[in-house]
């Protein structure tokens, strides 16, 4: 399970270091032609899901953030 702070600033929510680098570690070493387990597999799709997800709330955050603003 990974623990995420929870930002005063939605948009300010991303991946902490330590799991980026993570993701990061697995995604290089997939570009350059190693096999990743089925473990890390796994883990590197988790990985990608969840920084997919903190982007959309980045998004959603700067969508209400400008139209509150107007």
């Amino acid at each position: 399970m990974i623990d995420l702070e929870m930002p005063a600033d939605l948009a300010q929510f991303k991946l902490p270091l330590a799991v980026d680098q993570r993701l990061q570690y697995l995604l290089d070493r997939q570009d350059q032609g190693e096999t990743l387990t089925l473990e890390e597999r796994k883990e590197a799709e988790g990985l990608v899901d969840l920084a997919e997800l903190l982007s959309l709330l980045q998004v959603r955050a700067q969508r209400v953030a400008q139209s509150t603003a107007h």
